[in-house]
């Protein structure tokens, strides 16, 4: 290696061929023999040496440093390329679930600490019989509502009976103004002969206790059966009495038909909740025995239809992919009401049609959060609702699917209905006690 070294840097300094030294004439010595005597000549410069020189350097430096790089173990870095590197899909090892990149984004952030103007949580199910909701002491849920200004929030899950009793002696008694219950219907009896009015004995019942509403949890349609096993509607007309009730009390039917759109699809690769319904696969209705999620709210809205003196509240928006379709429907059906609860996260990703939409239905639409009950939880809800922040992770992300939320940014006349003022007028309608002392 040295002596290729030394060579090429030689090189530089070789004489050019036929170069400064010729033959003198043929002479005759005393021997009698020829011989040639080298006549010194006049020097001329050499034609480009300084060029053949610095280029022999050049070659001694790179050869050197080609030797130096190898004895460390350096190789020859690659040049920056266009094209995917061969085999690049063997090295993406990474786990989903440890999958977890931090955004690059250099954007405004607002983080409101507290709600702009006191809200009304029309879904909640904190400390409620049913066990749905966190269960924490009446304490703590105060106070993370007077810190993120929350004034009310509505307990749908009450059940009925002695366990509705025991969440209105625990919650809304002890806290007037803080907390409101709904009661439910008892699934355990929908073979009796007598079903219908049996249940507005119970809501009856409940309302006297101090119940201000009827929750309808989606088992109705999905999982409530009776004893042939087979699936009650939504619009099964043994519960056209109790819908009729609820209008003549002036208590709302809370509603929750059906599920995220993607819970009806199989669960594999092209399934966008695909983390969430591996980790809860009783969710999942993709499956012969269950409707279709359209045939699932178009059996909904036929008892709206049925029921135009009963104010209806579609939970979770009805269909948050689809917001076309709920602007459909709320053209249609002027007894119907929307809330949002745990689909922050569908409308976030869509904000322009959101905000269109919550603007054009402003008095028809109420806070709901669905979702716990957190500080923090509310307070990202306040930042999609108030602000006009960019690419935000929702509440609980990735659980709902891999992708970011845009707030909303909306006017403080819409906000202030939203957060409380539709849900109030909603709730002024009750009169249910009045009514049942006229009656009994």
């Amino acid at each position: 290696m040295y002596y290729d070294m030394l060579r090429l840097f030689a090189s530089g300094f070789a004489e050019p061929q036929g170069g400064n030294m010729k033959r003198s004439p043929k002479l005759f010595t005393g021997s009698g023999r020829k011989t040639a005597r080298p006549t010194p000549q006049k020097s001329r410069p050499r034609k480009h040496g300084w060029f053949r020189t610095l280029l022999g350097l050049l070659s001694f430096f790179l050869t050197w440093q080609a030797s130096v790089s190898s004895a460390h173990g350096q190789t020859e870095q690659e040049p920056i390329g266009y094209h995917a590197a061969p085999g690049a899909d063997q090295h993406k090892t990474l786990l989903l679930k440890d999958f977890q990149p931090k955004s690059m984004l250099h954007v405004p952030e607002h983080k409101p600490q507290r709600a702009k103007f006191y809200v009304l949580d029309v879904h909640n199910h904190t400390n409620d019989p049913a066990g749905i909701g966190d269960q924490l002491p009446p304490q703590d849920v105060i106070q993370i509502m007077d810190q993120t200004n929350l004034k009310l929030i509505v307990i749908l899950t009450g059940m009925w009976g002695e366990k509705l009793q025991h969440t209105i002696d625990t919650m809304v008694k002890p806290y007037p103004g803080r907390f409101m219950v709904f009661t439910q219907i008892d699934w355990s009896k929908i073979d009796d002969p007598d079903f219908g009015q049996e249940m507005v004995r119970q809501l009856n019942d409940g309302v006297l206790r101090g119940a201000r509403g009827l929750k309808i949890l989606k088992d109705l349609g999905l999982g409530v059966r009776d004893k042939t096993g087979k699936l009650v509607a939504i619009d099964d007309a043994r519960l056209d009495p109790v819908f009729d009730e609820c209008g003549r009390l002036g208590i709302p039917v809370f509603i929750h038909s059906g599920d995220p759109e993607a819970f009806f699809l199989p669960i594999d690769a092209g399934n966008e909740r695909y983390e969430e319904l591996v980790e809860h696969p009783d969710w999942s209705f993709f499956a012969p025995e269950y409707p279709r999620l359209a045939e699932l709210l178009e059996a909904r809205n036929r008892v709206f239809a049925r029921h135009p003196g009963t104010t209806f509240v579609s939970l979770h928006m009805g269909w948050p992919e689809n917001l076309g379709w709920v602007a459909g429907m709320l053209d249609r059906y002027p007894n119907v009401m929307v809330e949002f609860g745990g689909r922050e996260a569908e409308l976030g990703r869509q904000p322009r049609q959101a905000r269109e939409l919550f603007i054009k239905y402003q008095d028809r639409v109420m806070f709901g959060s669905d979702n716990g009950m957190d500080a923090e939880m509310y307070r990202n809800h306040f930042r999609w609702l108030e602000t006009a922040d960019e690419a935000f992770d929702y509440w609980g992300s990735p659980s709902q699917g891999r992708w970011k939320i845009y707030g909303l940014d909306l006017p403080d006349a819409v906000l202030e209905k939203i957060y409380h003022s539709n849900a109030e007028k909603l709730f002024a309608q009750f009169r249910g006690a009045k009514v049942l002392k006229e009656t009994r």
